[in-house]
């Protein structure tokens, strides 16, 4: 069976820059000025408890759950504030 020819011109894919934490701690403390972190946190709260009763409350995945639901209210927050897109 013949070999297969390398290929001479290979193109590199750069990975795009990730935000810096700097960022994201200035785009939190925007909407927490906008909804209050006691607010934040009982949305928060609120959605982690439904992701924990949607899997029926087994143990082990408090975290991720928190983490889950903080990700989608901070998301929902910021749509919230953003002016809307024509």
């Amino acid at each position: 069976m013949p070999r297969e020819k390398t290929p001479t011109d290979v193109t590199v894919r750069k990975r795009a820059p990730r935000k810096a934490a700097s960022d994201a701690i200035k785009s939190v403390t925007s909407f927490t000025s906008f909804v209050g972190p006691e607010k934040r946190a009982a949305l928060i709260a609120e959605a982690a408890y439904f992701r924990a009763e949607k899997r029926g409350f087994a143990p082990g995945h408090e975290h991720e759950d928190w983490l889950a639901a903080e990700s989608e209210v901070d998301a929902a927050l910021l749509r919230a504030k953003s002016p809307p897109r024509v």
